[in-house]
């Protein structure tokens, strides 16, 4: 299926992401309009060949595809309220960091103004942007991702998550979650082998092989948790993952066990509500939307 190809875009925001967009859709040929709140940042990508937009108003107005790279949901309607009218029949792609009901709202305003809203998370860091590893997750107006796939394309690998515009964001946020609790976890590692000389760095050859295998637990975290059956056979229950060691040996080092005693804490409660021959994935149950002080 072809998909039309956008007559060109605009690019609001500079930063190292929102230039290294302008940047890619430059190479690619494409008509690029830039505006930051800064317009010294728009010189570099104006060498290339970009319209640097003396004006918000003109910047909206420049092409029928915005994109929006802002700071975060409070900058997006400061720099576009003032123009949101002006915007009325252009198609507005979000690529500002939101929560999911900050997007939801975004959606909504955008609508009442006419503009056609999808909104875009980017899992990837500036210099991937155009290269292998590179995604972004939409959701929103199926059309407005239709129309603009030739050039979201041009960025990273594009997934569409649905008509909840909330849902890119929500499922970004959940990835950053297991990812940041992760880096928090080898930090605390780190600082236990450091209270004995070792240095982060040998901590890092030492755990990396280590950790990466640990990932292939995931699916069948995963499939336990789909099958809603945490006696399966197979399992580590929750007795033998009971991590109360791992929290006194930390703090004999002196080290702070808060990313361990976050995680005991929900082993803890699932063991107290009887759970204990369980497997470690029914931590799940007490982190889950819908969960009860009762540990289900």
């Amino acid at each position: 299926m072809s998909h039309p190809e956008p007559a060109g875009v605009t690019v609001l925001g500079l930063g190292a992401m929102g230039s290294a967009l302008a940047a890619t859709l430059l190479d690619a040929g494409h008509d690029t309009t830039v505006w930051n709140r800064t317009p010294e940042r728009a010189a570099a990508l104006s060498t290339r060949g970009a319209t640097a937009a003396p004006t918000i108003g003109a910047a909206v107005t420049a092409q029928p595809l915005v994109v929006a790279v802002l700071f975060d949901h409070a900058s997006v309607h400061e720099t576009l309220d003032p123009v949101i009218e002006q915007m009325r029949g252009s198609a507005l792609v979000n690529l500002t960091t939101t929560t999911p009901n900050e997007a939801r709202e975004l959606a909504t305003w955008a609508a009442g103004h006419g503009v056609r809203y999808l909104d875009g998370a980017i899992m990837a860091t500036p210099p991937m942007i155009g290269g292998p590893g590179a995604a972004i997750l939409y959701s929103g107006l199926r059309e407005v991702f239709d129309d603009a796939r030739p050039v979201l394309d041009r960025w990273a690998d594009s997934t569409y998550d649905g008509a909840d515009s909330g849902l890119a964001s929500l499922f970004d946020l959940a990835m950053l979650s297991g990812m940041y609790s992760m880096f928090a976890g080898f930090l605390h590692g780190a600082a236990m082998a450091g209270s004995a000389g070792m240095s982060a760095t040998e901590f890092a050859g030492r755990a990396t092989p280590f950790l990466s295998a640990m990932t292939d637990s995931f699916a069948h975290f995963a499939s336990v948790i789909d099958g809603g059956d945490y006696t399966v056979p197979g399992q580590q229950s929750l007795d033998f993952s009971d991590l109360s060691h791992i929290v006194r040996a930390s703090e004999e080092q002196g080290v702070q066990p808060v990313p361990i005693a976050a995680v005991q804490e929900l082993i803890g409660k699932q063991i107290a509500a009887g759970h204990g021959a369980e497997g470690f994935a029914r931590i799940y149950e007490s982190l889950r939307a819908d969960s009860t002080e009762d540990a289900r």
